[in-house]
């Protein structure tokens, strides 16, 4: 919420060109500044000369603004765009492996899988792996579900997010 400026979470998508450092450049920003980042995925566009940076990160926007000015200054920095206050559609993935320690344990993970629509991408003789994909409210309510399980191992994505098409958009300028 609003409330709490500090805590704000903000989706930021860097369009940037795709050489070498800049990555390092974008997070020495952040860092420098003092600055978490909270979730980070890099990848390749449909064009391959061009890759977008997503990430999340707590902050007050007024100096998300400065860092956002910072960025656009950056000579392989294309595009920032700050999609917190936009429509937008966000996804994670994860894979969560979880204990099965008998076949009524590993009926009831199966049956929450379903329910979230989760894969089963792994059957071992004493674990399950899920692969989930969803939003943030999504993937913390399974997760905290099949803690009571038992959680071998969990690995996430970070935060990938796209504009709406036609949802409201604020592009960052310098």
């Amino acid at each position: 919420m609003k409330n709490n400026i500090e805590n704000w979470l903000h989706v930021v998508i860097i369009t940037v060109e795709n050489k070498t450092g800049v990555l390092a450049r974008i997070a020495g920003l952040f860092s420098a500044r003092g600055y978490n980042i909270d979730s980070l995925c890099v990848s390749e566009t449909e064009d391959s000369s061009i890759s977008k940076v997503t990430m999340t990160v707590k902050g007050d926007g007024r100096i998300l603004e400065q860092i956002y000015k910072q960025l656009n200054k950056l000579i392989d920095v294309i595009k920032v765009q700050d999609l917190t206050d936009g429509d937008f559609i966000d996804r994670e993935l994860v894979l969560i492996k979880v204990k099965t320690l008998n076949p009524a344990v590993r009926q009831e993970i199966m049956q929450i899988a379903n329910i979230f629509r989760a894969k089963v991408v792994d059957i071992g003789k004493k674990s399950l792996t899920l692969e989930v994909v969803g939003g943030m409210s999504k993937i913390s309510a399974i997760i905290e579900l099949l803690k009571g399980f038992g959680v071998k191992e969990l690995v996430r994505t970070g935060r990938i997010a796209l504009p709406r098409e036609f949802g409201q958009q604020k592009n960052v300028k310098s």
